[in-house]
């Protein structure tokens, strides 16, 4: 049995790996080889964000029958030619990225509330002002898309004595979620009554632009809209005249439809937008270990013929 395994990963991932599966070969292979070495014999890869030759890979190698991303999402991962291979098992790394995004959204709430940013330049400029603040206890946060990520995001703003809605496909219970709902009708009533909206659903031919002049008009004046799923998910040129025209609070942005974000957008210069660089995520030491282990279960679970955890329907996107 031969794996390939991406050569950024291969030092943390291999000793570890020939444990759990002493009889297979792992194998080595660049960003940019679109033909790694015994292809032909490849039974799983280990895919990485920066592989460039997927398809090409994947068409070369008869015998594959799992491929595992590092990502969350799985959206550019999921081309024509890997929906339709038959046999195929894709599976995902999201239960990697809960604890680090969901932190890192909890942040951007307690931030905009309290305004740190202000403070921190009226630090700047030795500035002794009092500014009246707000308390997140009380306010109501609604998630858009449940998966790891979002049911993290409701976990921690729960905590912090938050009113949580989530949105998502069936409105079958989720842990520290007050109340789900499903469909346009949910996604406008999460809209009007949520104080903080936080996008953390998967990017598919449905959510494409989910979030478009329509949606941020149903949005409360006083509510900010954090982004840390995909930018294609938001009309960017309607989220820019809805945050200099005040139909809403503003924005907490980590994705873009361009990335890197243009020189030129106007969210740049804005005072009311705070801007990541595709970086909730982090790569903290927990992340990275997390997504080794999320490999390594499945490894096990591959080896020994075991049905895989995290497996994504090709057909929906995530």
């Amino acid at each position: 049995m031969n794996i390939l395994v991406p050569q950024v990963l291969f030092d943390y991932y291999v000793p570890d790996a020939r444990l759990i599966a002493p009889n297979a070969e792992f194998i080595a292979y660049a960003d940019d080889e679109p033909s790694p070495a015994g292809l032909a014999d490849i039974e799983a890869i280990s895919w990485w964000y920066t592989v460039r030759h997927i398809d090409d890979i994947v068409r070369g190698a008869p015998k594959l029958r799992w491929l595992h991303s590092g990502s969350a999402g799985v959206d550019r991962l999921l081309s024509p030619t890997i929906v339709s291979r038959q046999g195929l098992t894709v599976t995902d790394s999201g239960p990697a990225f809960e604890v680090s995004i969901s932190e890192f959204v909890m942040a951007w709430i307690l931030s905009v509330a309290r305004r740190l940013p202000e403070l921190d330049a009226q630090q700047r400029d030795r500035v002794w002002n009092s500014l009246q603040q707000d308390e997140v206890s009380g306010k109501t946060v609604g998630i858009i898309g449940l998966g790891p990520i979002g049911r993290g995001v409701a976990a921690r703003t729960k905590a912090f004595g938050m009113r949580t809605l989530g949105l998502r496909r069936s409105q079958a219970p989720v842990d520290a979620v007050d109340e789900v709902l499903t469909g346009r009708d949910g996604l406008t009533r999460l809209l009007s009554t949520s104080d903080y909206v936080v996008i953390a659903a998967a990017l598919t031919g449905e959510t494409r632009t989910l979030i478009g002049r329509e949606q941020l008009a149903a949005m409360k004046s006083t509510a900010w809209l954090i982004n840390i799923a995909r930018g294609a998910m938001i009309d960017e040129t309607a989220l820019v005249e809805a945050l200099r025209s005040g139909k809403i609070a503003g924005a907490c942005l980590d994705v873009f439809e361009t990335e890197p974000l243009p020189q030129d957008s106007l969210l740049w210069e804005m005072s009311n937008v705070h801007i990541a660089p595709h970086n909730s995520g982090g790569m903290t030491e927990g992340v990275r270990e997390r997504q080794k282990q999320l490999f390594l279960d499945n490894l096990r679970r591959f080896v020994s013929g075991e049905p895989l955890a995290d497996v994504v329907d090709v057909a929906r996107g995530y």
